[in-house]
């Protein structure tokens, strides 16, 4: 069973239960449960090894994993600063400041877009972020929370994988070999990351057009009370901050993640080095290549860490809150986050099972077999492979690093169609873990919107699927013009994709109203 069809198997169980049953704990499990049984199997290795593959060699592993343990700290930290912050009122100073500006539906949803994209820093940071800072907004103009968290999960991943200064863009560097410069590659590759810009233009053609379509229109009724017990402290207030008191936190924690990142890349032992002989051009450099080798896991955790203590304090100096309720929203913080973590948890488990039955060496020999033949269509190819494989495992990071290095090893460095291919495997990364149950940023965008997560799944799916076409097409055309230089081919590609996009969604939308 490894190394063969059968590898995917446990994940494409795990998902049809948690769409069909709307119950993802059990799911998870159950795709966790067939993963083990068919490594034991497998290797022969009985009861004993099932079950040690399921906690010692799964569950266990995954959260001793730094990286994971690193996650799981800054979601517990984040959790914290938003319980701060919405007990002190500054969430519900927020929502009396938009009473005065924000004054349309229209106007709430394109808000809730404009914070997504200026939160580029990171996706588990945007989606938590964005959903405490808007959700009193939305839903005092009837945003529905599925909408609510389509809105955040589609400027998380996508918004994060076109932004040079990014834990992804760090991410995606690291998997580029041969010595190059991963940044600049990394850019080289954004106009093509189709699905990305496609489905931020989405977002505001729905907006401004003001319709819904599929099981999103079905659920447009739905809207979040605020009084989902499990992210209570997220809601309750007892202090009486203003605006600035929600503004200075997450200001902060910006400006701390991205020096906790720069630093766990060696920025400041960078610029000790060249004993104060900089010049502006040394600086820039040393800021990229230390924000490409950063450990973002650890650099949010510090950056975090840094912004809850200079948010205590700030609450604590102007009397928005007592040192004593300050501190009663660390543990708030970690019970609003218990669900998210548990979900992370048998889903890292889950990717364990996959991992460990080649799941990554079937789909790569599908990739590099489809090579011969088919270059001009290959980023067309790789576009929907990386879609299925981080549907199927739920992480992007991990078909970044199993499709970017077959791109490089399949086209020659001065290859237009290395960039386009390497855009593909982005997009489509981002694509399938936007669709799929299981994917963390989805989990993130469910918790931060208070909203049902199948519910958000099911809702968002016709959406993603729509830009996914739109994004395949224009691959093709991107593959077959590519000929004609990068500029060229980029320009042909946007004109047909966006114009394959409008009239896509102005058909929706006519049959929207029938």
């Amino acid at each position: 069973m490894v190394g063969t069809f059968w590898s995917l198997v446990p994940a494409i169980i795990a998902i049809a239960l948690a769409l069909c049953t709307k119950e993802v704990y059990s799911s998870l499990f159950v795709g966790i449960i067939m993963g083990a049984v068919f490594y034991a199997v497998d290797a022969g290795s009985g009861f004993a090894g099932f079950f040690n593959h399921i906690f010692k060699d799964g569950m266990i592993s995954q959260l001793s994993d730094s990286w994971n343990v690193g996650i799981l700290v800054f979601l517990v930290v984040l959790g914290s600063i938003v319980a701060l912050m919405n007990k002190a009122g500054g969430s519900a100073a927020f929502g009396e400041w938009a009473k005065k500006h924000i004054k349309t539906k229209v106007g709430a949803q394109a808000a809730t877009v404009m914070l997504g994209i200026l939160l580029f820093i990171d996706d588990y940071f945007n989606c938590l972020t964005v959903g405490s800072v808007m959700k009193p907004v939305t839903d005092k103009f009837g945003v529905s929370k599925t909408k609510l968290a389509y809105l955040i999960d589609a400027t998380a991943a996508p918004v994060c994988i076109i932004a040079p200064i990014s834990s992804w863009a760090a991410a995606v560097s690291g998997f580029v070999s041969e010595g190059q410069n991963g940044i600049a590659l990394f850019c080289q590759a954004i106009p093509f990351n189709f699905y990305a810009i496609f489905t931020i233009a989405m977002m505001f053609i729905l907006i401004f057009n003001n319709f819904d379509y599929g099981l999103m229109a079905e659920k447009a009724g739905e809207i979040s009370t605020g009084k989902n017990t499990e992210n209570e402290s997220f809601t309750k207030s007892t202090g009486n901050a203003s605006v600035i008191d929600l503004i200075l936190p997450i200001a902060t924690l910006l400006i701390f993640c991205i020096l906790g990142m720069i630093y766990t890349g060696g920025f400041f032992t960078k610029m000790v080095e060249e004993e104060g002989n900089m010049v502006a051009n040394a600086n820039y450099l040393n800021f990229i290549e230390s924000f490409a080798s950063s450990d973002a896991s650890v650099g949010l955790v510090l950056g975090s860490f840094a912004a809850l203590l200079i948010t205590i304090i700030w609450y604590a100096v102007r009397k928005v809150l007592s040192f004593t309720n300050c501190i009663s929203c660390v543990p708030d913080g970690f019970k609003a986050m218990v669900p998210a973590i548990l979900i992370l948890t048998l889903a890292w488990t889950l990717k364990a099972m996959t991992d460990s039955l080649g799941a990554a060496t079937y789909v790569a020999g599908l990739v590099e077999g489809s090579a011969a033949g088919l270059k001009m269509f290959l980023p067309a190819i790789i576009f929907i492979i990386a879609c299925f494989l981080a549907f199927a495992t739920g992480t992007s990071w991990g078909t970044f690093g199993i499709l970017i290095p077959i791109c490089i090893a399949i086209f020659a460095p001065n290859s237009p169609l290395r960039i386009i291919s390497i855009s593909a495997c982005m997009a489509g990364a981002v694509c399938g873990d936007h669709c799929s149950p299981i994917s963390d940023t989805t989990i993130m965008a469910s918790a931060g919107a208070v909203c049902n997560h199948v519910d958000h799944v099911s809702t968002q799916l016709p959406y993603a699927i729509t830009v996914a076409a739109v994004s395949f097409l224009t691959y093709i055309v991107a593959g077959l013009s590519q000929s004609l230089g990068l500029f060229a081919s980029c320009l042909i590609s946007w004109i047909f994709g966006f114009a394959a996009l409008t009239a896509v969604l102005m058909f929706m939308k006519r049959v929207s109203k029938k």
